[in-house]
């Protein structure tokens, strides 16, 4: 049997006495490509967080690659939604990517020449290589965020999870971005929560509908009783300005 990227049962997790997630269960395979779905505060960014490792579950068990989250940290890229920092605070483009290779720098605490390659190579994949000595807290919210981006992938990870991702960038670099994501899935398995369901709709393999519990279907397809459990509503999901209820594989003519 394929070994599972991520491994969850019977998750259950709460907010000083709130059930933010109850039940939940998941497996993904790796090389999948999930896109997680729900309405704001359903959880879907709590459940990101458990899988990290960053929270905790009250009950139940989560597993990456046959393991705690805590122990395979060197194997995970992040990208989360928001990123508070002091814009005054001198760090460089360069510097920011390079971070991604903490996890796999030795005792020396010395970045060697093979890090300072894959935080190259990461700032070339989305357009950020020139503006590498720039600060960091001078750039554009969507150049911060390509940064952001280039720092989970220097780090060569196994898993990716990506939180609204393309929140705060162009239209152009979304393309971009899910086109590099859909080659990076050739070998990486990748999560992503993101409510631009007109361009994930291209790219995705799986889905799942959060709120509080958890809907999974394993195909781009989300059906009418999923929504309706997640949402509580009718929902309709638009995407190259037709309306429909399911992710349909979009293939070249």
């Amino acid at each position: 049997m394929d070994e599972l990227a991520v491994d969850i049962q019977d998750l259950w997790f709460s907010y000083q006495e709130h059930w933010v997630l109850q039940e939940v269960n998941l497996t993904v395979r790796k090389c999948d490509f999930l896109a997680i779905l729900g309405p704001n505060g359903s959880g879907k960014t709590t459940l990101l967080k458990l899988m990290l490792g960053i929270l905790k579950p009250v009950r139940g068990r989560i597993e990456l690659f046959g393991a705690e989250p805590q122990t395979v940290v060197d194997r995970i890229g992040y990208v989360p939604q928001d990123i508070h920092f002091n814009k005054g605070f001198p760090i460089s483009v360069f510097d920011t990517t390079l971070m991604g290779r903490l996890g796999h720098v030795k005792r020396a605490w010395r970045y060697s020449a093979q890090d300072r390659a894959r935080a190259h190579q990461a700032l070339a994949k989305v357009g950020m290589w020139e503006h590498r000595h720039r600060l960091l807290g001078t750039l554009s919210g969507g150049q911060r965020q390509r940064v952001f981006i280039a720092r989970a992938l220097a780090a060569d990870p196994e898993i990716l999870f990506l939180d609204e991702p393309t929140a705060s960038v162009d239209r152009e670099f979304q393309t971009e971005l899910y086109e590099f994501l859909r080659e990076l899935n050739k070998t990486v398995t990748i999560i992503v929560v993101s409510h631009d369901l007109s361009v994930l709709s291209s790219y995705i393999k799986s889905v799942a509908c959060v709120n509080q519990k958890l809907f999974y279907h394993d195909a781009a397809e989300i059906t009418a009783e999923m929504l309706d459990m997640a949402y509580h509503c009718p929902v309709e999901l638009v995407a190259h300005g037709l309306p429909h209820r399911v992710l349909r594989d979009h293939e070249d003519p």
